[in-house]
This record gives structure tokens, C-alpha cells and sequence, in this order.
């Protein structure tokens, strides 16, 4: 029977897993010295080796012949765990089992002793999902278990993890693997698997994944049951994206002021069943490069295009300001989140790429609409209120809300640690801010104009407020405002007025 390229190559040992030696490194030196946690909480982005390391860590304990930290792999312990077979490592998934009840099952299992190894491993896969109640109940077997039983708990949204738990557990953050790292692990499986992958079709790979190895591999399985050659367009057509020249004629007309142009190449993408939702991702990542050119610096390294691209973003970015770069990645982004509802995809991208091709003023009126329907959806929903407070609107709120009323947040610079790890590039964007506070309102005060523009999206602007009510406990409604150069603190008085009178709750000057 055939096996998936993605299990097949999937890592056995510390050795094998790329661009975590952070990690893998720390695991190996504890296993070697017998002094392995009791809990662990991995986390990072899909496909970045969590479950692996998991699984590499909980046979590394167990196998009677480990080697300077590393499993056998030859073992009896070793094969029955790689063929998921042995008993005393146990894997869930709180996708699915994430009740109370399956905790308290866990929870009554760990009285018994190990069957045949030294250690009973509990790794729980996408331990986010778990029910409220069921947090109660990990918590409690997690804060004395036994001496034998270990727990190993895998996430991708760290931030809905409880900071109960995430105190008992030792931490390791997941990186994104690099592009090069992708290309060479594919370039490597394919000679395995006697297929041929061109350079540029491994690094085509690599940008699509995002980082993740599990859908390189995925993708690199479908491109060779297409063709044993496989090019960029082999990659490109499996993958269901754009050529990449395509993306470059619909900027280059958006830039021109050309929208038919623009149009009529995504209609010929369109008739060939292209994704019109990945298509406004690709086009959002391209104008990430143009902002990055545009931005100069050293920053041509963190570029997610092909080097023969950089050409043509060069020339993108003389032609655009870095206003409307950022009006422009921004337009896209709101696209983006509107596919989601919308029945018809292909009308949101076209309006999209017609408002970024007419002149500002022709834009501003259609982009200042969009965000009145977000303000009048945000303003239904109401802040968290202290006991004892009658809840009120948005509007009446405003009028009695006085300036001198809002107090500094001394406790900000806990907040932004924490949000670092959520959203690092936001929460770039705060550096030298200050928050202030007022009921069921936050005012944060910044140097960084870039951060209104950020916070005009909303998952951004809900990560924020995710972060701000696990640290304070309530929920705020999150105003910003940017302060002049150099701008005291303590003398933001005006800035909180213009945040008030603001008919929206990003406040720009």
C-alpha cells in the first residue's frame, strides 16, 4: 500500500529534525543527563516538527538503548512507538477529545504503571481545543502527577493556552523553517523517490508552505504523481496558484491606474480555475516585497520572492509611496477577510483591484465605508463590564468619557511580552508606547503610525484584545492614537480627547 511522502519521510530521530536546534539540542542534553520535565508545552506554527519532537522525546526516555540522548530506533520500544503500538505512550487528540470526561479518563489512567517502559508519555495534540472544564481537570493531575508519567502538550495558538498551565510546563517556541532548509529536505526526497525537482520548482515549494514542512512534502507527494519533472509550472498548476507573471501584470496595472487590465488578467486566471482567495493572498505577499524594497535597509532577506523577481518589485516600489503601499496591503487584507463570507469571491477581488487602480480620492470614500460597517459591527458587540455597572453604547460612552479620567496601565510592558509571542509584527509596531485606561477602554498611545494600519485589521486587532483579557481578566475596547516625536506621556491629555470624539475606534490624526 502506498505511504504518503509527508509519514514516510517523517523525522525518527533528533538528528533529522531541521531548523529547531534550539530545541532539539536542549531535549537531547536532557535525556543524556536524566533530567527531563515532567511537562511540556510545544508550540509554533503547523508543520514545524511539534508532534515529531514530541514523539522523538517520548521514545528517547523510554529506549533501554539510548545513545547520547537518541533513540535506537532498533529496539523493540523504539519500532512498537514508530508503528504507534506501544501502550505506555499515549497520544490524543483534544480535536476531538477535548471533553471533561476524556481528561478524567486520562487522569485515572496515570495510576497505573507503566506496562513494559520506564516512562507513560501523554502527548496531547492540539491541546487548545480542550473545554473549560477540561483545563480544570488537566490542571489538577498536571500540578502532582507521578513520578512516571510525563505530559508532552502540542499547540499552534499558544494564547489559549491558561497561564496555569503554561507555568507548570517548560516552553519551547517552534520557528517557521526557512525556505532553504525546505528546498534542500525536497531536493533530497526527491532523489530518494527518483524524481527530478528543479531548483527554483523546490524553492516555489518552499515559499508556498509557509514555513511548515508537512505541506512542502504534501505538495512536492502531489507534484510527482503530475510528473517525474517537476518544474515551477508543474508546482504552480498543482498548487493552484498564479504564475508568477501573472501577479506581476495585475500590480503593474493596479499601479498604472489600469483596473480593466488588472481585471482581465484575473479573469483569464479565473477561467483556468484559479483560487481567487489565493490569488489575493499572493498578491498581499507581493506588495509585502514592494514595502520591503521600499523600506531599504537590510531587510533583503526577509524578501518571499524568487531572485529573478527582484527586478520588478524594485521597480514597484519607486513608483509607489509607502502610504500607498500600506493603503494597498491593507485593501487586500480586508479582501481576504470578506472571501470568508462572501458567496462570490471573484466580486470581492475585482471591487478590490478597482479601488486600488482609480486615484486617492476616488478611494478614500470607498475604503472610509468599509470601515463604518466594521465600527457599526464592533459597536453590537458590548465591553465586558465590572459588577454592578449597566452596560452602554459605544456612543454614549464617548460623551461621558473625560480625558483626565483615563490612567496610565502600569502593567503594559507585561502585556506587550506576552502579545510579542502572539504577533510579533504588531507587536513591533508598539515599541515605545503607552496604554491608558478608562472603564471598558484602552487608549494605546505609540510613536509607530505603522500600528493604526495594523490595527484597522481585525484579526490583529483581536489578537490584541485576546492578549489585554487573559492578562487583565476583562475585555477593554482598544482605542489607538500616534503621538507627535518626542511627546511626554503624562502630557497626553489631547491625544485621549481626539481618541473620544473619534466616530471610530481606531483614532487617526
Amino acid at each position: 500500500m502506498y505511504k504518503a511522502l509527508y509519514r514516510k519521510w517523517r523525522p525518527m530521530s533528533f538528528d533529522d529534525v531541521i531548523s529547531q536546534p534550539h530545541i532539539t539540542s536542549t531535549l537531547r542534553n536532557q535525556v543524556r543527563s536524566g533530567k527531563t520535565a515532567h511537562a511540556y508545552l510545544f508550540t509554533g506554527s503547523r508543520g514545524t516538527g511539534k508532534t515529531t519532537c514530541a514523539r522523538i522525546l517520548a521514545k528517547a526516555v523510554n529506549c533501554p538503548d539510548a545513545r547520547d540522548g537518541v533513540p535506537c530506533l532498533e529496539c523493540d520500544i523504539c519500532r512498537d512507538a514508530d508503528k504507534g503500538t506501544l501502550s505506555d505512550i499515549i497520544e490524543i487528540d483534544a480535536a476531538s477529545n477535548n471533553s471533561v470526561e476524556d481528561i478524567r479518563d486520562l487522569r485515572e489512567g496515570t495510576v497505573y504503571m507503566p506496562e513494559r517502559c520506564r516512562c507513560k508519555v501523554y502527548i496531547i495534540d492540539e491541546v487548545h481545543m480542550l473545554s473549560q472544564s477540561a483545563w480544570g481537570a488537566l490542571l489538577k493531575v498536571m500540578e502532582e502527577p507521578p513520578a512516571y508519567v510525563k505530559f508532552i502538550l502540542a499547540t499552534t495558538e499558544i494564547h489559549k493556552v491558561p497561564a496555569t498551565i503554561i507555568s507548570r510546563c517548560q516552553r519551547y517556541d517552534f520557528r517557521r523553517i526557512r525556505n532553504e532548509d525546505i528546498a534542500g529536505r525536497l531536493s533530497f526526497i526527491s532523489s530518494q523517490e527518483q524524481l527530478s525537482l528543479h531548483e527554483d520548482a523546490a524553492m516555489l515549494i518552499a515559499k508556498l508552505s509557509d514555513g511548515g514542512m508537512r505541506d512542502a512534502i504534501s505538495l512536492l507527494d502531489q507534484c510527482g504523481a503530475v510528473s517525474e519533472d517537476i518544474t515551477v509550472q508543474v508546482v504552480s498548476e498543482c498548487a493552484g496558484v498564479a504564475g508568477r507573471g501573472p501577479l506581476f501584470d495585475i500590480l503593474e496595472a493596479v499601479v498604472s491606474g489600469n483596473a480593466a487590465d488588472a481585471l482581465r488578467t484575473a479573469d483569464e486566471l479565473y477561467s483556468r480555475s484559479k483560487d481567487m482567495t489565493r490569488l489575493c493572498e499572493e498578491l498581499t505577499d507581493q506588495l509585502r516585497n514592494v514595502m520591503l524594497l521600499k523600506l531599504g535597509g537590510n531587510t533583503s532577506d526577509m524578501l518571499s520572492c524568487m531572485p529573478d523577481e527582484t527586478g520588478r518589485l524594485t521597480l514597484l516600489s519607486q513608483k509607489l509611496s509607502m502610504e500607498a503601499i500600506l493603503s494597498h496591503i491593507a485593501a487586500f487584507q480586508d479582501c481576504r477577510e470578506r472571501m470568508q463570507r462572501s458567496p462570490n469571491k471573484r466580486i470581492e477581488l475585482e471591487m478590490t483591484l478597482i479601488a486600488a487602480a482609480m486615484p486617492k480620492p476616488v478611494i478614500a470614500p470607498v475604503v472610509q465605508v468599509h470601515q463604518e460597517n466594521i465600527a457599526s459591527q464592533q459597536q453590537n458587540v458590548q465591553p465586558v463590564q465590572e459588577k454592578n455597572e449597566k452596560p452602554v453604547s459605544l456612543d454614549s460612552a464617548k460623551k461621558k468619557l473625560r480625558p483626565e479620567d483615563f490612567k496610565p496601565l502600569e502593567n503594559w510592558m507585561d502585556i506587550l511580552e506576552e502579545y510579542r509571542s502572539v504577533n510579533p509584527a504588531v507587536s513591533g509596531s508598539l515599541a515605545e508606547s503607552s496604554a491608558f485606561v478608562n472603564g471598558g477602554y484602552m487608549l494605546i498611545v505609540t510613536k509607530n503610525r505603522f500600528f493604526l494600519t495594523l490595527l484597522k485589521n481585525r484579526e490583529n486587532a483581536r489578537s490584541l484584545g485576546d492578549t489585554v483579557k487573559r492578562i487583565l481578566g476583562r475585555e477593554y475596547k482598544i482605542l489607538g492614537k500616534c503621538s507627535e516625536e518626542g511627546q511626554k506621556e503624562n502630557l497626553a491629555q489631547g491625544i485621549i480627547k481626539k481618541a473620544i470624539d473619534s466616530n471610530i475606534e481606531t483614532a487617526v490624526e
